[in-house]
């Protein structure tokens, strides 16, 4: 197996986005998913997925959400997947490897070290901080090891390190009078009366709470759980740390404004 490269710049938003062209659907192979997860089916870990082609193509792709399959829409490996088989495998594909529980296990840490280096490159943009840049930095170099190094590698230790950073950076850059709802349960209220701005949400229960016309202002949405929030003219402009995987689970419409790198979900058109 080829050596893996070693990062010595950024990662550009793109590395940090799918893209299934330079992966082998390894999420489509590798990963379990369960209907009750909005999947459409129950998998386990290393079988194909039976929507799968033969040319790793998703043969339902352009109805997913139609086809009972939500799942797969709001689901972002965040570039891990290009990442694990053209750099960690070397070009190797599932269909040629014969350990495919170390391949789904290798997937899912570059996976949380491509968030991690997503939220860092967050904090470059709008609070650059010389620690947060050298953190960073170790992550692509832990993200370039190889298999077996990535799989004994203490994550938690970075994790938490990593989420020191982003709470630093979150404290720099919102109103420190703004309200603490850091995992409070907000599950089904309506909100369009309260103060969010520049709120803590993280880890906050958002499931189908009312936010249709919030003003959000730079409020920490890390971790929130946004699955059918109602986000209808709600403006999130400047959030810190939305993804694209919560986004895709809750709701819009067109007036909903969203930070400049994520495009609306199709499905709210």
């Amino acid at each position: 197996m080829p050596k893996p490269r070693h990062a010595t710049s950024a990662p550009t938003e793109l590395d940090l986005v799918a893209d299934c062209s330079r992966c082998f659907a390894l999420c489509c192979v590798l990963l379990p998913y369960s209907r009750a997860a909005g999947f459409g089916a129950d998998k386990a870990g290393g079988v194909p997925c039976h929507h799968l082609a033969t040319d790793d193509r998703c043969s339902i792709h352009a109805d997913l959400r139609e086809r009972g399959w939500p799942g797969c829409v709001a689901f972002d490996c965040f570039g891990a997947g290009q990442q694990v088989a053209q750099v960690t495998y070397g070009g190797t594909s599932w269909r040629d490897h014969d350990d495919l529980g170390e391949m789904a296990a290798v997937l899912s840490v570059v996976r949380l070290l491509h968030e991690m280096l997503r939220y860092l490159a967050e904090v470059a943009r709008r609070s650059p901080d010389p620690d947060a840049e050298a953190v960073r930095r170790r992550v692509l170099e832990v993200r370039d090891r190889t298999p077996v190094e990535l799989l004994t590698f203490d994550l938690d230790a970075l994790q938490e390190e990593v989420g020191d950073l982003l709470a630093a950076a979150s404290a720099r850059l919102r109103d420190a009078g703004a309200p603490d709802l850091s995992r409070a349960d907000l599950a089904g209220h309506d909100l369009r009366e309260r103060d969010l701005h520049d709120a803590s949400l993280r880890g906050a229960l958002l499931i189908a709470a009312d936010l249709r016309g919030v003003r959000l202002g730079s409020a920490d949405l890390l971790g929130a759980d946004l699955r059918d929030a109602d986000l209808r003219g709600a403006d999130l402009a400047s959030v810190l740390f939305l993804t694209r995987p919560q986004v895709a689970t809750a709701r819009g419409d067109r007036a909903t404004v969203l930070p400049p790198d994520l495009p609306a979900p199709a499905h709210w058109a």
